[in-house]
């Protein structure tokens, strides 16, 4: 039955995605019609996996969400939460790879909607490029959202978590909203088949701009890690062996 549901939940993913992607191709006049359009995607996406799977997403702390511009950090364990992030986030932007911009019809969107693309053709200069189009997403007031990792990491993995939202971080200027997740124990990276329950997704405080490198860093993946690990083990998968470690040692 988990299989037959998965293939069901599937079909009507891209079905309804298809819909959109035509249906919607007036909303290409505007970057706030195409988010619009996207958070009405995923919220549609988001009932349809609640209503075939029995799997919803539950949102903890949202009054963590600074107002105006802000960099949101998120582990990433699975395409879920790529999807339900825009829901709760008013005005984003999400920072990925140039290619996405290739593909026919959603690569429309993505450029409509002012991503922030890294070109990774670009060598050394790629940083500065993304800086620049980062400053400009927040002078606009939005909503950035990095996955510091940059892949997705199956829960309880060692952390892998790279220097570039550090960079960013500290030519923005503005507030981190770290973000923890147990999504990756219900939508695996290569799973064909989803398992019923509540994935959870927490907002934690918010770092406050103008830290050091070295201790926002320290920060960011402290925090992130340990919320995630507590949030694997709620719902009831062991965490990280370096969580592991940390609860020895104290």
């Amino acid at each position: 039955m988990p299989l037959v549901r998965s293939i069901l939940f599937t079909v009507a993913f891209y079905l309804v995605t298809a819909a959109l992607l035509i249906g919607g191709l007036p909303t290409l006049v505007s970057r706030r019609r195409v988010v619009w359009l996207a958070q009405t995607w995923a919220r549609i996406i988001l009932r349809l996996l609640d209503a075939i799977v029995g799997l919803r997403v539950e949102f903890r702390g949202l009054e963590h969400r600074p107002a105006g511009a802000c960099l949101v950090a998120a582990k990433h364990q699975s395409a879920l939460e790529t999807l339900a992030l825009v829901t709760v986030l008013d005005d984003f932007s999400y920072i990925l790879k140039r290619e996405l911009m290739w593909l026919p019809l959603f690569g429309w969107y993505l450029a409509r909607s002012e991503m922030v693309a890294i070109d990774r053709s670009k060598g050394s200069r790629a940083l500065a490029l993304m800086n620049e189009e980062a400053a400009a997403a927040m002078a606009d007031g939005r909503r950035l959202i990095i996955f510091p990792e940059g892949t997705r990491r199956a829960p309880g993995a060692p952390p892998a978590y790279k220097y570039g939202v550090v960079h960013m971080y500290d030519r923005l200027g503005v507030p981190c909203l770290p973000v923890a997740l147990n999504t990756g124990v219900f939508w695996g990276r290569r799973r064909l088949t989803y398992r019923p329950g509540t994935a959870v997704i927490e907002f934690l405080p918010a770092i406050p701009p103008g830290l050091s490198r070295d201790t926002f860093y320290a920060q960011l993946q402290e925090r992130i890690e340990a919320a995630s690990d507590a949030l694997v083990r709620e719902a009831g998968q062991p965490g990280s062996p370096r969580t592991a470690v940390r609860a020895q040692e104290t």
